[in-house]
């Protein structure tokens, strides 16, 4: 099973290690890690601490890059989500760090846990347990329910997710940056003929389309639960985008030149990948993302960076 997992050098990482000397503020990692995502009122009630203490300890860890927030509407007023990032902190000197991890970062990124996304109907999200929301109404993408999202669907836009970007705390150059994930085009019912042109972006730079061949619905996808109908779309197939040096790949064949220096990851906090269908496509035939419990790979949106240390 992928585990998202931050690599520490004490010199470098300072305010990480700053961020794990209040007591306070480890229980708030533990407890994000265990329940998952709460708003600052959650916290302070779970933990017994007052709220103006959660806020400033929530603003901390934020700021050293172990949590994200994200504010959504409340009855009154906004109130502000906090994820956690990262299942477990490693901390390592750079001459231990290849030895001890080799030369690859590997993060796995829940399928709902997308942190913007604009698109159209038809469209829908589904958990292990069933719809979430409403089908064929957009909105329902921004539902606190969408983080337990075992598959999501639509026919045009995007869905953006936001990697912590570790390039800095690796050694050497980079050689590779990887994304991996379970993708079909998406159709009402299913289709094996039914092409859609599914595009990639990184750091809002367009590395490539890949055109899917078809909505497969042939058989029950292998992790896809028994109440989801026949009928709807069951599996995908396993689709690895990769940038390096020389240009971008999709499973080793390039789409494009677009490399790494065109994307200049290193400069970046973090590192947003983008899956979508343009208007514009020559065969818009939307998208179906498979996660965890759909399909035929019980896997997250994977991103790998390998470098040369």
């Amino acid at each position: 099973m992928s585990r998202n997992f931050l690599i520490v050098d004490p010199e470098e990482g300072i305010e990480v290690l700053k961020a794990f000397g209040s007591p306070a503020r480890v229980r708030v990692l533990k407890l994000l890690h265990t329940h998952g995502p709460m708003n600052v009122n959650e916290i302070a009630g779970k933990l017994g601490l007052p709220q103006s203490s959660v806020s400033s300890n929530v603003q901390v860890l934020e700021e050293a890059g172990l949590i994200r927030t994200e504010t959504q509407r409340a009855r009154k007023g906004n109130q502000k989500i906090c994820h956690t990032l990262f299942d477990e902190v490693l901390v390592m000197f750079k001459k231990d760090a290849s030895a001890s991890n080799g030369n690859m970062i590997e993060v796995a990124m829940p399928l709902g846990l997308y942190t913007t996304c604009e698109l159209s109907a038809p469209c829908g999200l589904c958990s292990q347990e069933g719809i979430i929301g409403l089908l064929d109404v957009p909105d329902t993408f921004l539902d606190p329910g969408r983080m337990s999202a075992g598959l999501i669907w639509f026919t045009r836009g995007y869905v953006e997710y936001q990697f912590p970007n570790n390039i800095n705390l690796m050694k050497g150059d980079v050689l590779a940056l990887e994304f991996s994930m379970e993708l079909s085009s998406e159709v009402p019912g299913t289709a094996t003929n039914w092409p859609s042109d599914i595009t990639f972006s990184v750091n809002q730079v367009d590395v490539g389309t890949w055109t899917s061949p078809g909505d497969f619905g042939d058989k029950r996808g292998v992790y896809t639960p028994d109440w989801w109908k026949l009928k709807g779309s069951q599996y995908g197939m396993l689709k690895t985008v990769k940038m390096t040096t020389d240009g971008s790949y999709v499973d080793g064949v390039k789409i494009s030149p677009i490399s790494l220096k065109d994307l200049d990851v290193d400069k970046h906090r973090s590192i947003r990948f983008r899956v979508g269908v343009r208007d514009e496509a020559r065969h818009p035939g939307g998208v179906n993302i498979f996660g965890r419990g759909f399909g035929n790979y019980d896997q997250d949106i994977v991103m790998r960076i390998t470098t040369a240390g």
